[in-house]
Parts: structure tokens; sequence; C-alpha cells
């Protein structure tokens, strides 16, 4: 096996993280997707509340190929250097003036392995619904039989009434290389 050194390993992607705007908006997200060369395995699956649980569930609408997907998380079949990602939006029905924190936790075999958090402050001039959307991209080592699956601190303000099916967890195989 030939070691390579983490410049050398990356050398044939066309993903350039720093011409992302600080904003991270969704144009800047579908640019580096666009540009994976997918190795095999993928997942898409639109994700939902569990029921007394901070745990996302899979729901059956979706893409899985090469990896086995269960109802609250992705198995993988290859071993090799994945691309995970999830999309989520959030609905306040009521408007708070006090923060809320919302964390996902990206899980690997039920250990935390990224997380996000962003704390959502109503305005003076709060509506009567607010939203918010979050995106997180990892990119991680996984071997085979490894479990993903995503939890919410507030899972009760996933918005499932108006973008039901926006809120994704996706996985692509990036490289077989490890």
């Amino acid at each position: 096996t030939q070691l390579m050194s983490p410049n050398k390993r990356f050398e044939h992607t066309h993903i350039k993280l720093a011409d992302i705007n600080e904003r991270n908006t969704s144009e800047d997200y579908l640019r580096i997707l666009q540009n994976v060369p997918a190795k095999g395995a993928a997942a898409y699956m639109r994700v939902s509340n569990s029921v007394n649980s901070s745990k996302l569930s899979l729901t059956g609408k979706g893409i899985c190929d090469n990896i086995q997907c269960k109802s609250e998380e992705l198995v993988i079949r290859e071993k090799g250097l994945y691309l995970i990602y999830c999309h989520l939006n959030f609905r306040f029905a009521n408007c708070s003036h006090s923060p809320t924190d919302l964390k996902i936790e990206l899980l690997v075999n039920d250990e935390v392995n990224r997380q996000t958090l962003s704390t959502w402050c109503a305005s003076d001039s709060c509506q009567e619904k607010n939203f918010k959307t979050l995106f997180q991209l990892h990119l991680t080592y996984l071997d085979v039989e490894d479990r993903i699956s995503l939890t919410l601190s507030h899972p009760k303000f996933l918005n499932e009434i108006h973008l039901p099916n926006d809120n994704v967890l996706g996985v692509l195989r990036y490289s077989d290389e490890m």
C-alpha cells in the first residue's frame, strides 16, 4: 500500500473551498456537490421526526445505491472516503423572544462525528411564522458496517409542513483510498 500525502490525495478534485463565500449559500453547496466524483455508493434520503426520539427517521422516499438504508440510519457497504451532508429546514410557529439553540449532530456508530450549532433569535418585528435552513457537510473515512444517523436538539422545529421533501441526509462515496 502506497502512502499518500494529504495534499496529493485530493489533487484530482475540482472542489475549491477557498472560492466558497462566508455566507454558505445553497448555490455554494450545490457547486460543491456537483463537483464530487461519485465512486459507486450514494444515498439521498428524506428525513423526518421520530416519535419520542431526537434521532431523525429516514423515509421510504429516496435513493440508496450500495448503501443500506434502515429506518434511522444509513449503513456503509464499502470502506472509503465519504462526503456526508444534510439539509434541514426549521419552522418556528410561535414567536419567542428568547433565543433557541438548534444543534445538529451527525453520528457515526452512535457517536458524534460532526455537529453544527445555530442560535435562532427572534427580532423585534417577529412574525407569526419564522423559518431557518441549516446545511452541514462532512468529509470522513468510513468502514464497512459503519452507521450514519442524525439527531436534533429540537426535532419539533423540523419543518415537515411547508418543506417535507427538502429535509435530507445524503452520502456520496468520494474515494476508495484510505
